[in-house]
């Protein structure tokens, strides 16, 4: 059991290190104006990427779903700065 949890752990962190470099991803789009690879971005986060985060942080028994609301909550903001981009 205790390598199954470390080697949930690494997954978890390894799923984090991808959402934020596709954060990062979403973040360039917004600066260059290209609003339909960010939204590509945010769903491939959202979909994927926090579904399988959620459910890591699940099996692992931890309470650690602060994090998976805070890359929500990123992830709001971004789309918002997204739609406000297409507007102009």
């Amino acid at each position: 059991m205790v390598k199954r949890a470390k080697k949930i752990r690494k997954g978890i962190e390894s799923l984090k290190k991808e959402i934020e470099k596709h954060i990062e991803k979403i973040e360039e789009d917004i600066k260059e104006k290209k609003i339909d690879r960010g939204r590509y971005h945010i769903k491939e986060v959202n979909k994927s990427l926090l579904t399988a985060l959620k459910l890591k942080i699940e099996l692992l028994g931890v309470g650690d779903n602060d994090s998976v609301k805070a890359y929500q909550k990123r992830l709001e903001k971004l789309k918002k700065s997204l739609e406000l981009n297409e507007l102009i």
